[in-house]
């Protein structure tokens, strides 16, 4: 009865036209089951083993000149911690890059990867993105090595089969299958990742992070991330980073890029709600309406403007902010994309230029020097760049804390502060906050916005 299940399954499997369905062709195929795909796909992916240090636990007498002064630096220093990190890679070049996920390897000061015959490699992160919580490694003197070849995960159907390939919990290589429960998943994600997902039931477990995700055909279609569940273990609810911006991070990272370069749009959205669309005059919701441009949008310059629906990019879909970023990412830096821009009933597409967030005006980044009451305290003028770096607001203009330092931490300011006013003065440049803190009074008084709300700070010297 299970061989005749495994051959309805597989006899009417349907993946997309890009890729070659495969039909068990005889009863000793159908008794291998994934046997052959497993076979050719798993020397592809590897084990990793990461040390990263961390710094102890805080402490209110930590780094306090009080206390340093009378028991020495060793006391205001706690020692560090060394953390074993466990989860898998895939490799993508025959010349040694691997990717993870950042969350396993991209704070570690010292990567180990073995493969499936005992090899080891010491390997280092030549890109990464906390944010997309991709990691991409180069293994040392590598040559000739299996890896798996993309398959282009906009072609992928709910129902799919697909197979997961890690290593949980330690044990060794482990392959779970399932199918493709979900497409275009967003906010669902656990973890340092927020985007755009694949989701699948092939049971992932801690340790599969970084693993691959197959089809039948052994192609790479998603890098598993994270998973949904209260127990620790898998729940049938897994979300893998889609292929396709895999691709785009593997290029970056061959062409010498030490951090993803994403396209900035210069534009906020929010999802379609159903109220909305009504007022819109539409039928049903759909798209990403524009809520907010700034001064310098590639997409204002191109003629989009706030309450504009943009329903496609390159002809797909898009229903939320972060998948239209998604779509963007995946096309790269330097190019343009067709965007589908709905105004009223008027359709239109709209060719918009990818470039990056532009450091404009210069960001005249200081760091407070000793002469200051907060030495090492960093600030930064706030142009398109630091808004995407630090997550500010698009209208947001002025000055914003980039380190608080040593000082300006233990006094309650944090990073992404933007610093609105100093002892009254209005701030503008970084100058102003450094010549405000040059000798100032008996007091300091410092205005900020933090999230959106106005906190005001009061300081005796």
């Amino acid at each position: 009865m299970r061989k005749v299940l495994c051959a309805l399954m597989l006899a009417t499997l349907a993946v997309s036209a890009n890729a070659e369905t495969k039909v068990p062709t005889s009863q000793a195929e159908i008794s291998l089951g994934f046997a052959p795909v497993v076979k050719q796909a798993s020397p592809a992916v590897v084990n990793i083993y990461a040390k990263i240090v961390r710094q102890g636990g805080a402490n209110p007498f930590f780094s306090d000149p009080f206390f340093e002064e009378f028991f020495g630096r060793g006391f205001a220093e706690p020692r560090p911690r060394v953390q074993n990190s466990l989860g898998s890679g895939v490799i993508l070049s025959e010349d040694g890059y691997v990717v993870s996920n950042y969350h396993v390897v991209g704070t570690a000061t010292e990567i180990r990867v073995v493969t499936t015959d005992r090899r080891e490699f010491s390997a280092q992160v030549v890109l990464g993105d906390k944010e997309s919580d991709i990691a991409i490694l180069r293994l040392e003197d590598a040559k000739d090595l299996p890896h798996l070849n993309f398959r282009d995960s906009d072609q992928i159907d709910v129902g799919e089969l697909a197979l997961a390939i890690g290593n949980p919990f330690g044990v060794g290589q482990t392959v779970s299958s399932g199918i493709i429960s979900g497409l275009a998943r967003t906010g669902t994600a656990t973890g340092n990742a927020r985007g755009y997902f694949i989701q699948t039931d092939a049971a992932i477990n801690p340790g599969n992070s970084g693993g691959a995700l197959i089809d039948v055909n052994g192609d790479l279609i998603g890098i598993n991330t994270s998973i949904l569940t209260r127990s620790g273990g898998s729940n049938g609810i897994g979300f893998a980073i889609p292929a396709n911006l895999v691709a785009e991070f593997l290029r970056q990272a061959k062409a010498g890029n030490d951090s993803f370069v994403s396209p900035w749009a210069g534009v906020a959205g929010q999802h379609m709600s159903a109220d909305i669309a009504e007022s819109l005059g539409l039928v049903f919701p759909m798209g990403v309406v524009i809520s907010d441009l700034h001064t310098l949008s590639p997409l204002g310059e191109a003629g989009l403007r706030v309450g504009d629906v943009v329903t496609h990019v390159d002809g797909d879909e898009v229903n939320s902010p972060a998948e239209m970023k998604f779509r963007m990412s995946v096309a790269g830096v330097g190019g343009t994309s067709v965007l589908t821009r709905l105004r009223g009933q008027d359709s239109a597409d709209i060719e918009v230029a990818l470039i990056k967030a532009p450091e404009t005006p210069p960001a005249d980044e200081t760091v407070l020097n000793d002469d200051t009451v907060m030495p090492g305290l960093k600030v930064s003028r706030i142009n398109p760049a630091i808004i995407t770096q630090m997550g500010l607001l698009l209208s947001q203009t002025g000055v914003v804390i980039v380190d608080a330092g040593r000082y300006g931490g233990r006094s309650g300011l944090r990073a992404g502060d933007v610093v609105l006013s100093i002892n009254g003065t209005e701030v503008r440049h970084p100058v102003d906050v450094v010549d405000a803190m040059t000798d100032p009074e008996r007091r300091l008084n410092l205005d900020v916005l933090r999230g959106g709300r106005a906190v005001s700070l009061r300081f005796r010297l």
